[in-house]
């Protein structure tokens, strides 16, 4: 447990310390999120209409940001073996890495999404719907993401690959999120199930995610 903490920390610390960390994917999501209203236009109706939409859409791009290194740098600089030796899980030790990735890189999205949702025009109901739907939803995206950046860690030139990879993956968390904020707002779907839905999504990938990104890890390295 001790190991897991350490790894936990130093992640995080590397995170804040290089590339802007929070910040950075931050800054992302207000790029998106102010450039797709410049393309729809200042429909105010129809931007409080797709603007959950916008606003998961700007969260999953932005929480894929950094990925592609998240085992790639521990490759490089020889970590990477030291994981593997050590008596701790393999697939523990990515979930920790991987829950590291989410605190840095997708919790502040789910802190910034009712701010940037009111550049939406969105009621206090559906930023409401959002950053809840958020919360459940990211920790999904990033486990299903942390499979991708094993593929990328295990191949040259791999980070390359890693949207092709991870974004299928990611459709279905995508719609229920969307479906569920939607059914918060003006139904007539209760909120309840598309929610449920999203939750069970995440607890799903935050078992499997770890375990298929530890095989590829153990595969890649022999």
């Amino acid at each position: 447990m001790t190991a897991l903490l350490a790894l936990f920390a130093r992640d995080v610390r590397t995170a804040l310390r290089v590339g802007g960390g929070a910040m950075t994917g931050v800054l992302f999501f207000l790029a998106v999120v102010t450039l797709i209203p410049f393309a729809v236009g200042p429909d105010l109706a129809l931007l409080r209409r797709i603007g959950p939409a916008i606003l998961w859409l700007g969260a999953l791009l932005a929480s894929l940001l950094g990925l592609d290194r998240l085992f790639a740098a521990d490759r490089d600089d020889g970590s990477l073996d030291l994981i593997l030796m050590a008596r701790t899980p393999l697939t523990l030790a990515v979930a920790a890495k991987a829950l590291a990735h989410w605190v840095t890189a997708a919790l502040p999205l789910v802190v910034a999404s009712p701010v940037l949702g009111l550049l939406l025009d969105l009621e206090p109901r559906a930023l409401g719907a959002v950053a809840l739907t958020l919360l459940a939803g990211t920790p999904a995206l990033t486990f299903i993401g942390v499979i991708g950046a094993a593929l990328a860690a295990a191949l040259q030139r791999g980070g390359l690959l890693l949207p092709v990879l991870v974004l299928p993956l990611t459709i279905p968390v995508l719609i229920f999120g969307v479906a569920a904020t939607g059914a918060a707002v003006a139904g007539p779907v209760p909120f309840g199930t598309p929610f449920t839905m999203l939750c069970a999504l995440s607890l799903m990938t935050a078992v499997i995610g770890p375990a298929a990104a530890a095989a590829t890890l153990r595969y890649a390295m022999e």
